[in-house]
């Protein structure tokens, strides 16, 4: 079966776009707080605080929608070579619990002891794997009824949980300083650090051994956002399938895209639940859902149907491995910013001023990632699992 550009283009962007949080961009815009152009290019670099979607925040989604789409591909090209469902279902498992302990490892980086957390990229889409590997054996009205039941469980985990009352001591609860995105009324079962995910997590991820008692994370996250994030990879699953058969696939990627979009702002001021990535929200699923399904529309008909792909080389190189620049990216950061430091000195980070002292080391650390998976591809090296 001919391998779709398309897939491992969307792939390399994204991991692209992971790769320049190197830069940290979003802390050299604040240095620039009248520059408009500086502002933009921040809040498109960081996630926003709790409700809305940046650019930044779509690079989570596209990973669990790709994973779904690229399912498959797989199940297809490994049922082609004769292997049995009981094989690739062995498979399937090891793959999952892969990615759910190489996401721990990778949220213990730094750590004196392993990090025992569940909300990290590798490890949420780990979490749903075999759920939408069965899936991928199935028709669409069974995948839809999937997609809409994982949906209705979330919210309803969230709704039938008590609205909680403002912490005493916020900062003792992971509550970001000035922190000022709370809702109230119905929306205050989805408020930081004080809804049902949260609550789940507090009693979870307490019964592993950590230095000090979890209260909370930072950025307001939850362990159960594996449970809408199957939805979004079921999304990816069905976006695979019209790939696949190549039957009116743009046409049908670009609908379902704009019908996702508007059903997203329609949950959101219909009053049934606010567009927040960090808690993986059912308008979340559909807003991030049909930005997936309009950015594969776009690159399958320009890359597969129209066949540009020049411009794509390297995007493709790195989506074609984009497992090894997702662990180069969180495992060598910080050790070479400091390489860097130490061999071309502080004149050479304050060349373009200290505003600019990340980008300075962010580059080059981007190129060196970029330039050995580069090396992998041309020694047809690719880290799978």
């Amino acid at each position: 079966m001919q391998r779709l550009a398309s897939l491992d283009v969307y792939r390399g962007i994204i991991m692209f776009l992971l790769g320049l949080r190197l830069l940290e961009l979003d802390e050299v815009a604040q240095h620039f707080p009248h520059s408009a152009i500086w502002q933009f290019i921040g809040f498109h670099s960081s996630h926003v605080p709790w409700v809305g979607c940046s650019l930044n925040d779509l690079i989570h989604p596209s990973f669990a929608f790709l994973t779904g789409a690229s399912l498959v591909f797989s199940v297809s090209s490994r049922t082609s070579k004769g292997d049995s469902k009981l094989k690739m279902t062995l498979h399937a498992l090891w793959r999952s619990f892969a990615l759910i302990f190489l996401g721990i490892f990778l949220r213990s980086q730094t750590r004196d002891m392993t990090n025992w957390t569940f909300e990290e990229t590798l490890t949420q889409t780990g979490l749903g794997y075999m759920v939408v590997f069965a899936l991928a054996f199935t028709g669409s009205k069974l995948r839809w009824s999937y997609f809409a039941g994982f949906l209705v469980l979330h919210w309803l985990i969230y709704v039938l949980h008590p609205v909680m009352p403002p912490h005493a001591s916020p900062a003792d609860w992971n509550i970001p300083e000035g922190w000022n995105h709370d809702f109230e009324g119905f929306y205050a079962h989805w408020n930081h650090n004080r809804n049902a995910g949260w609550d789940f997590d507090v009693w979870l991820l307490n019964l592993f051994p950590r230095p000090n008692p979890y209260v909370g994370y930072l950025g307001g996250y939850a362990t159960i956002n594996f449970i809408p994030t199957i939805s979004t990879m079921i999304l990816g699953l069905i976006a695979g399938t019209w790939l696949k058969s190549r039957d009116q696939a743009s046409k049908r990627l670009t609908v379902a895209g704009l019908i996702c979009l508007p059903v997203s702002l329609a949950m959101h001021f219909g009053g049934v639940c606010p567009i927040v990535k960090h808690l993986w929200t059912p308008s979340w699923v559909f807003w991030s859902g049909g930005c997936c399904f309009l950015v594969l529309a776009a690159l399958y008909q320009l890359v597969d149907v129209k066949q540009h792909r020049r411009w794509a080389w390297i995007f493709i190189v790195i989506g074609m491995n984009s497992l090894a620049f997702y662990v180069m990216r969180h495992t060598l950061d910080l050790w070479l910013a400091e390489t860097l430091e130490i061999h071309l000195g502080q004149r050479y980070l304050q060349l373009l001023g200290p505003e600019m002292e990340t980008i300075m080391t962010g580059v080059p650390s981007l190129l060196l990632i970029i330039l050995v998976i580069v090396w992998m591809d041309r020694r047809k090296l690719y880290l799978r699992l």
